[in-house]
Protein backbone atom coordinates (compact mmCIF):
# COMPACT_ATOMS: atom_id res chain seq x y z
CA UNK A 1 0.00 0.00 0.00
CA UNK A 2 1.14 3.86 -0.33
CA UNK A 3 -1.63 6.36 0.00
CA UNK A 4 -4.41 4.14 2.60
CA UNK A 5 -2.24 4.31 5.27
CA UNK A 6 -1.74 7.84 5.31
CA UNK A 7 -5.25 9.41 4.92
CA UNK A 8 -8.54 9.15 5.91
CA UNK A 9 -10.56 6.92 3.03
CA UNK A 10 -12.99 9.19 1.79
CA UNK A 11 -15.00 6.19 0.89
CA UNK A 12 -14.96 5.04 4.24
CA UNK A 13 -13.65 1.76 3.50
CA UNK A 14 -11.03 -0.07 6.13
CA UNK A 15 -7.84 -2.23 4.70
CA UNK A 16 -8.11 -4.45 7.85
CA UNK A 17 -11.94 -5.16 7.00
CA UNK A 18 -10.51 -6.80 3.61
CA UNK A 19 -7.55 -8.68 5.23
CA UNK A 20 -7.37 -12.23 4.97
CA UNK A 21 -5.95 -15.38 3.87
CA UNK A 22 -7.57 -17.53 0.90
CA UNK A 23 -5.90 -20.79 -0.40
CA UNK A 24 -2.76 -19.83 1.15
CA UNK A 25 -3.20 -16.10 -0.18
CA UNK A 26 -3.58 -12.63 1.34
CA UNK A 27 -6.36 -10.29 0.45
CA UNK A 28 -5.96 -6.55 0.42
CA UNK A 29 -7.69 -3.32 -0.01
CA UNK A 30 -6.33 -1.10 -2.35
CA UNK A 31 -7.32 2.44 -3.10
CA UNK A 32 -5.82 4.88 -6.20
CA UNK A 33 -6.41 8.66 -5.38
CA UNK A 34 -6.06 11.01 -7.89
CA UNK A 35 -4.89 15.23 -7.53
CA UNK A 36 -8.64 16.11 -6.22
CA UNK A 37 -8.46 13.05 -3.78
CA UNK A 38 -10.95 11.23 -4.95
CA UNK A 39 -11.10 7.61 -5.40
CA UNK A 40 -11.08 3.89 -6.32
CA UNK A 41 -10.99 0.99 -4.02
CA UNK A 42 -9.99 -2.21 -5.17
CA UNK A 43 -9.37 -5.61 -3.45
CA UNK A 44 -7.22 -8.48 -5.46
CA UNK A 45 -9.94 -11.07 -4.30
CA UNK A 46 -11.71 -10.72 -8.23
CA UNK A 47 -9.79 -7.88 -9.04
CA UNK A 48 -13.27 -6.70 -7.34
CA UNK A 49 -13.90 -2.54 -7.86
CA UNK A 50 -15.60 -2.05 -4.05
CA UNK A 51 -15.77 1.81 -4.64
CA UNK A 52 -15.85 4.74 -7.09
CA UNK A 53 -15.77 8.44 -5.44
CA UNK A 54 -16.39 11.02 -7.65
CA UNK A 55 -18.00 14.41 -7.47
CA UNK A 56 -21.83 15.16 -9.53
CA UNK A 57 -21.80 18.61 -11.42
CA UNK A 58 -22.14 20.04 -7.89
CA UNK A 59 -18.97 18.56 -6.70
CA UNK A 60 -20.76 15.77 -3.94
CA UNK A 61 -18.93 13.06 -3.51
CA UNK A 62 -20.28 9.75 -4.06
CA UNK A 63 -19.70 6.36 -4.84
CA UNK A 64 -21.09 5.27 -8.15
CA UNK A 65 -20.22 1.47 -8.32
CA UNK A 66 -21.51 -1.41 -6.64
CA UNK A 67 -19.68 -3.56 -3.96
CA UNK A 68 -19.10 -4.77 -1.15
CA UNK A 69 -17.79 -3.11 2.63
CA UNK A 70 -15.44 -6.16 3.37
CA UNK A 71 -13.90 -9.16 1.81
CA UNK A 72 -16.43 -12.17 3.40
CA UNK A 73 -19.43 -10.57 1.68
CA UNK A 74 -17.33 -10.21 -1.17
CA UNK A 75 -16.39 -13.69 -1.42
CA UNK A 76 -19.94 -14.72 -0.12
CA UNK A 77 -21.46 -12.20 -2.70
CA UNK A 78 -25.05 -13.56 -3.93
CA UNK A 79 -24.07 -11.96 -7.42
CA UNK A 80 -20.41 -13.66 -7.97
CA UNK A 81 -19.78 -11.19 -10.61
CA UNK A 82 -20.33 -8.14 -8.50
CA UNK A 83 -17.93 -5.81 -10.12
CA UNK A 84 -15.37 -8.07 -10.36
CA UNK A 85 -12.86 -9.27 -13.27
CA UNK A 86 -14.09 -11.86 -15.62
CA UNK A 87 -12.55 -14.59 -17.15
CA UNK A 88 -10.96 -16.54 -18.78
CA UNK A 89 -14.07 -16.08 -21.15
CA UNK A 90 -16.39 -13.20 -20.21
CA UNK A 91 -20.08 -14.23 -21.47
CA UNK A 92 -21.38 -17.46 -22.68
CA UNK A 93 -20.25 -20.44 -24.46
CA UNK A 94 -23.20 -22.53 -25.49
CA UNK A 95 -23.47 -25.88 -24.27
CA UNK A 96 -20.10 -25.44 -22.66
CA UNK A 97 -18.05 -26.64 -25.57
CA UNK A 98 -16.09 -25.02 -28.27
CA UNK A 99 -13.70 -26.59 -30.80
CA UNK A 100 -10.14 -25.41 -31.21
CA UNK A 101 -7.89 -27.03 -34.20
CA UNK A 102 -10.41 -30.35 -34.12
CA UNK A 103 -10.17 -30.74 -30.82
CA UNK A 104 -13.44 -30.37 -28.51
CA UNK A 105 -13.15 -28.78 -24.93
CA UNK A 106 -15.55 -29.09 -22.52
CA UNK A 107 -16.49 -26.59 -19.83
CA UNK A 108 -18.24 -26.40 -16.53
CA UNK A 109 -21.87 -25.61 -16.63
CA UNK A 110 -22.76 -23.08 -14.73
CA UNK A 111 -25.72 -21.07 -16.68
CA UNK A 112 -28.60 -22.91 -17.32
CA UNK A 113 -27.09 -25.63 -20.27
CA UNK A 114 -24.26 -23.13 -21.08
CA UNK A 115 -20.39 -21.72 -19.26
CA UNK A 116 -20.53 -18.52 -18.14
CA UNK A 117 -18.12 -15.91 -17.21
CA UNK A 118 -14.88 -18.42 -17.16
CA UNK A 119 -16.80 -21.51 -15.33
CA UNK A 120 -17.97 -22.58 -11.78
CA UNK A 121 -14.30 -20.46 -10.29
CA UNK A 122 -13.28 -18.08 -13.04
CA UNK A 123 -11.09 -14.96 -12.24
CA UNK A 124 -13.84 -13.26 -10.50
CA UNK A 125 -13.02 -15.88 -7.45
CA UNK A 126 -9.40 -15.95 -7.73
CA UNK A 127 -6.88 -14.11 -5.34
CA UNK A 128 -4.77 -11.85 -8.06
CA UNK A 129 -0.75 -10.64 -6.74
CA UNK A 130 -1.21 -7.04 -6.65
CA UNK A 131 1.60 -4.46 -6.75
CA UNK A 132 0.44 -1.00 -6.21
CA UNK A 133 2.88 1.07 -8.40
CA UNK A 134 1.72 4.73 -6.95
CA UNK A 135 -0.79 6.71 -5.53
CA UNK A 136 -2.72 6.14 -9.09
CA UNK A 137 -2.07 2.65 -10.46
CA UNK A 138 -2.72 -0.90 -9.35
CA UNK A 139 -1.10 -3.99 -11.20
CA UNK A 140 -2.54 -7.61 -10.62
CA UNK A 141 -1.41 -10.75 -12.05
CA UNK A 142 -2.79 -14.18 -12.07
CA UNK A 143 -1.53 -17.40 -13.62
CA UNK A 144 -4.52 -19.62 -14.54
CA UNK A 145 -2.83 -23.31 -14.90
CA UNK A 146 -3.63 -25.42 -18.18
CA UNK A 147 -6.97 -27.12 -18.26
CA UNK A 148 -8.36 -24.80 -15.17
CA UNK A 149 -11.95 -24.93 -15.35
CA UNK A 150 -11.46 -27.17 -18.66
CA UNK A 151 -9.59 -24.33 -20.80
CA UNK A 152 -6.75 -25.00 -23.03
CA UNK A 153 -3.20 -23.75 -22.71
CA UNK A 154 -1.37 -22.21 -19.06
CA UNK A 155 -2.57 -18.50 -19.31
CA UNK A 156 -0.55 -15.40 -17.55
CA UNK A 157 -2.22 -12.36 -17.06
CA UNK A 158 -1.95 -8.98 -16.41
CA UNK A 159 -4.66 -6.37 -15.29
CA UNK A 160 -3.58 -2.48 -14.86
CA UNK A 161 -6.05 -0.28 -13.14
CA UNK A 162 -5.49 3.37 -13.94
CA UNK A 163 -6.97 6.62 -11.90
CA UNK A 164 -6.35 9.36 -13.78
CA UNK A 165 -6.87 13.23 -12.94
CA UNK A 166 -10.13 13.44 -15.08
CA UNK A 167 -11.76 11.06 -12.95
CA UNK A 168 -10.92 8.23 -15.90
CA UNK A 169 -10.71 4.27 -14.46
CA UNK A 170 -8.78 3.16 -17.19
CA UNK A 171 -8.19 -0.55 -17.25
CA UNK A 172 -5.69 -2.53 -19.46
CA UNK A 173 -5.79 -6.30 -20.35
CA UNK A 174 -2.33 -8.15 -21.17
CA UNK A 175 -2.25 -11.79 -21.18
CA UNK A 176 0.02 -14.60 -22.55
CA UNK A 177 -0.57 -18.27 -23.09
CA UNK A 178 1.54 -21.32 -23.80
CA UNK A 179 -0.87 -22.76 -26.38
CA UNK A 180 -3.68 -21.61 -28.40
CA UNK A 181 -6.58 -21.10 -26.46
CA UNK A 182 -9.51 -18.86 -26.22
CA UNK A 183 -10.17 -15.42 -23.99
CA UNK A 184 -12.16 -12.64 -23.51
CA UNK A 185 -11.59 -10.37 -20.54
CA UNK A 186 -13.70 -8.02 -18.93
CA UNK A 187 -14.28 -6.06 -15.47
CA UNK A 188 -17.91 -6.78 -14.81
CA UNK A 189 -18.80 -3.40 -13.45
CA UNK A 190 -22.24 -2.55 -11.78
CA UNK A 191 -22.42 1.28 -12.04
CA UNK A 192 -25.18 3.31 -10.12
CA UNK A 193 -24.28 6.67 -11.54
CA UNK A 194 -26.74 8.99 -9.21
CA UNK A 195 -24.65 7.18 -6.26
CA UNK A 196 -25.16 4.16 -3.73
CA UNK A 197 -27.62 5.00 -1.09
CA UNK A 198 -30.45 3.56 1.20
CA UNK A 199 -32.26 2.47 -0.91
CA UNK A 200 -30.04 2.96 -4.33
CA UNK A 201 -31.56 5.24 -7.21
CA UNK A 202 -32.81 3.03 -9.73
CA UNK A 203 -31.75 3.67 -13.39
CA UNK A 204 -35.13 4.69 -15.08
CA UNK A 205 -34.25 8.20 -15.23
CA UNK A 206 -30.51 8.39 -16.15
CA UNK A 207 -29.96 9.28 -19.87
CA UNK A 208 -27.77 7.02 -21.83
CA UNK A 209 -26.30 7.30 -25.09
CA UNK A 210 -24.65 4.70 -27.12
CA UNK A 211 -23.02 5.48 -30.56
CA UNK A 212 -23.95 2.23 -31.96
CA UNK A 213 -26.48 1.26 -35.13
CA UNK A 214 -26.72 -2.57 -34.76
CA UNK A 215 -27.44 -5.42 -31.88
CA UNK A 216 -26.95 -9.31 -31.49
CA UNK A 217 -30.05 -11.11 -31.12
CA UNK A 218 -30.25 -13.53 -28.72
CA UNK A 219 -31.55 -17.18 -28.51
CA UNK A 220 -33.95 -18.25 -25.32
CA UNK A 221 -30.74 -18.75 -23.33
CA UNK A 222 -29.15 -15.90 -24.31
CA UNK A 223 -26.47 -17.04 -27.20
CA UNK A 224 -26.27 -15.14 -30.19
CA UNK A 225 -28.20 -16.15 -33.12
CA UNK A 226 -25.67 -15.19 -35.33
CA UNK A 227 -27.77 -12.50 -36.24
CA UNK A 228 -26.62 -8.59 -36.84
CA UNK A 229 -29.84 -6.57 -36.90
CA UNK A 230 -30.43 -2.53 -36.76
CA UNK A 231 -30.77 -0.78 -33.24
CA UNK A 232 -33.53 1.74 -35.79
CA UNK A 233 -37.03 1.36 -34.85
CA UNK A 234 -36.29 -0.66 -31.80
CA UNK A 235 -35.80 0.04 -27.73
CA UNK A 236 -32.49 -0.60 -27.88
CA UNK A 237 -31.63 2.89 -29.81
CA UNK A 238 -30.02 5.11 -28.05
CA UNK A 239 -28.25 6.67 -30.75
CA UNK A 240 -29.55 10.14 -29.70
CA UNK A 241 -29.56 10.48 -26.11
CA UNK A 242 -33.12 8.86 -23.65
CA UNK A 243 -33.74 7.89 -20.64
CA UNK A 244 -32.88 3.96 -19.68
CA UNK A 245 -36.74 4.14 -18.16
CA UNK A 246 -38.58 4.98 -22.13
CA UNK A 247 -38.24 1.61 -23.71
CA UNK A 248 -37.49 -0.82 -20.68
CA UNK A 249 -41.05 -2.19 -20.53
CA UNK A 250 -41.42 -2.37 -24.56
CA UNK A 251 -43.13 -5.09 -25.92
CA UNK A 252 -40.18 -6.44 -27.34
CA UNK A 253 -38.90 -10.48 -28.05
CA UNK A 254 -35.81 -9.58 -27.35
CA UNK A 255 -36.57 -8.01 -24.11
CA UNK A 256 -39.04 -10.67 -23.10
CA UNK A 257 -36.40 -13.02 -23.52
CA UNK A 258 -33.82 -11.02 -21.39
CA UNK A 259 -36.59 -10.85 -18.66
CA UNK A 260 -37.26 -14.38 -18.46
CA UNK A 261 -33.35 -14.97 -18.45
CA UNK A 262 -33.31 -12.83 -15.30
CA UNK A 263 -36.51 -11.65 -14.05
CA UNK A 264 -35.31 -9.48 -11.41
CA UNK A 265 -33.54 -7.14 -13.71
CA UNK A 266 -37.10 -6.23 -15.21
CA UNK A 267 -39.04 -6.78 -11.86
Amino acid sequence: MTNTDKVQNVCGLKREDFQTHINGKETDLYILRNKDGNEVAITNYGGALVAIMVPDKHGNLANVIQGHDNIQDVVNSPEPYLSTLVGRYGNRIAKGKFQLHGKEYSLPINNGPNSLHGGKKGFNAKVWDALQMNDTTLVLNYISAYGEEGFSGELKTTVIYTFTDDNELVIEYMAKTNKKTVINLTSHGFFSLAGIANPTPSIENLECEINADFYIPIDEVSIPTGEIRFVKGTPFDFRTPKTIGQDINADHEQIKKRCRLRPLLCA
